[in-house]
């Protein structure tokens, strides 16, 4: 097997990995709910906790990666992502689930940093859009496996199976890096580790997601968003002074297509993430459905992102990357506002219509928009570019996880999920749907602000301090 295969085998299977878990714990939050009864707002965090760690720690990792090696930071994530998967269901109380969680988004923060970067670098311009694609349809096979599998594991095994087959899927993963990629490294350049940047762009982060999830309960907590701001505010001076950044800034006023499609990025996640998790306790508590068969009605979105991405990845070769991607967020925001008539008796089939609707947007914007991040770059600082997309990714995920918690704070203060709460619920869903749909109408605009060739810059507007 030539090397190229090795790294797209390896990086398909991890992207598969943790997809999978994320969507199938979706569907798994009602059976929680009911082992750790907390209100509904406090078991969005099983999700929010996970993306609030991965999204503050991705940024250092991948400039970590750059600097001491992409594989030895991508498997050293897959060890900790497989041991934490085993030690989520053994835990004793709500609050150690939590913070299990946390660790393990740790070790995806390690896998997410660095396994595009080792793609883009195995592979060439003219080769590089199918390997993206073919590496995106893996995510969302992962995206689509989770709610189908994970709810027949779920309601017959229960929720502790889910953690312990994604815990195998990670030993296979570590095997057959071990054993395909061995004597294989990817490094980008030499240079020290900003470790002052690190801390206050996981601390701007970190705060500002925490005081959001939580603000719906004491708006006080909204302290802890601003005290992230002032975090962000004096990283962007570090960054501005140091020698040695983290995040060359100025990158993203001199490159266009880099800081027009991190933000079309951050604001489609940020917009669209909620909807599977939305609709998993719609389905479950409203509607009476069994996790299985949630799993079954939410395997529409990612099983059209799947389908389509692998073409749409080959397309972006010939046709500008910034026209796929915008017409991808239109169709993302025609589908957020059909959701805000969504009500308890809504035909499944709409549902379902809606979710493909929905699933073709998003496969159109994530493959071209990816491509479009990793082609303006210079290929030494891929894995840097590579997380700064990832962050994007992950941040806009945790946003969108806060919000919905927040909202659920608003109308449902500290009630637990049950059938007796569907009309606050259905109140806040339509709220959410709606401030979605309106964000996700900047992001057209985001999208369309992009230069419309696939580098915007010369190659002296790169990563580089």
């Amino acid at each position: 097997m030539s090397l190229k295969r090795a790294v797209l085998l390896v990086v398909v299977l991890a992207s598969f990995l943790t997809p999978f878990m994320a969507s199938g714990v979706n569907v798994a939050l009602p059976q929680i709910n009911r082992d750790y009864p907390v209100s509904a707002s406090m078991i969005t965090w099983v999700v929010t906790a996970y993306l609030l760690s991965t999204s503050a720690i991705i940024l250092p990792l991948g400039r970590l990666a750059d600097l001491i090696g992409r594989k030895k930071v991508f498997l050293g994530g897959v060890v900790g992502y497989t041991l934490f998967s085993v030690l989520c269901p053994l835990a004793t109380s709500f609050s150690l689930l939590i913070a299990f969680r946390l660790l393990q988004g740790v070790g995806g923060a390690m896998v997410f940093s660095t396994g595009v970067a080792i793609l883009t670098s195995a592979y060439p311009p003219g080769e590089r859009g199918a390997a993206l694609g073919i590496n995106v349809a893996a995510v969302y096979l992962g995206i689509s496996l989770g709610p189908p599998l994970g709810g027949l594991l779920i309601e017959t095994l229960g929720w502790p199976s889910l953690f312990y087959l994604t815990a195998g899927v990670g030993v296979l993963v570590l095997a057959v890096s071990l054993t395909v990629l061995k004597g294989a490294e990817w490094k980008g350049e030499e240079g020290r580790f900003d470790g002052v940047g690190g801390l206050l762009s996981g601390l701007s982060i970190g705060l500002l997601v925490f005081g959001l999830s939580t603000a719906g309960g004491n708006w006080w907590n909204l302290a802890y968003a601003l005290a992230g701001l002032l975090c962000l505010t004096v990283f962007v001076w570090w960054e501005n002074h140091t020698t040695t950044p983290l995040l060359n800034l100025r990158l993203f006023a001199r490159n266009k297509v880099f800081a027009f499609s991190n933000l079309a990025a951050l604001i489609n996640y940020a917009s669209t993430f909620f909807v599977s998790v939305l609709l998993s306790l719609y389905l479950q508590t409203v509607r009476g459905f069994t996790a299985e068969k949630a799993g079954l009605v939410l395997l529409a979105q990612p099983l059209i992102q799947a389908l389509f991405s692998i073409p749409i990845g080959r397309v972006c070769d010939r046709i500008p990357p910034r026209l796929l991607a915008s017409v991808g967020m239109v169709l993302s925001t025609l589908s957020l506002f059909l959701f805000v008539f969504l009500q308890d008796q809504t035909p499944l089939w709409m549902v379902v219509a809606n979710l493909i609707l929905l699933g073709l947007g998003f496969a159109l914007f994530s493959t071209p928009n990816t491509y479009a991040v990793m082609e303006s770059v210079e290929m030494k600082f891929y894995g840097v570019a590579s997380s700064v997309l990832g962050t994007m990714r992950l941040f806009g995920q945790a946003t969108s996880m806060a919000l919905i918690a927040m909202i659920f704070s608003l109308f449902l203060g500290q009630s637990t999920l049950a059938p007796s709460m569907s009309v606050p619920f259905m109140a806040a869903s339509r709220v959410a749907f709606l401030l979605s749909a309106l964000l996700s109408v900047v992001g057209v605009f985001a999208s369309l602000a992009r230069p419309p060739g696939k580098k915007s810059s010369p190659p002296s507007a790169t990563l580089a301090a």
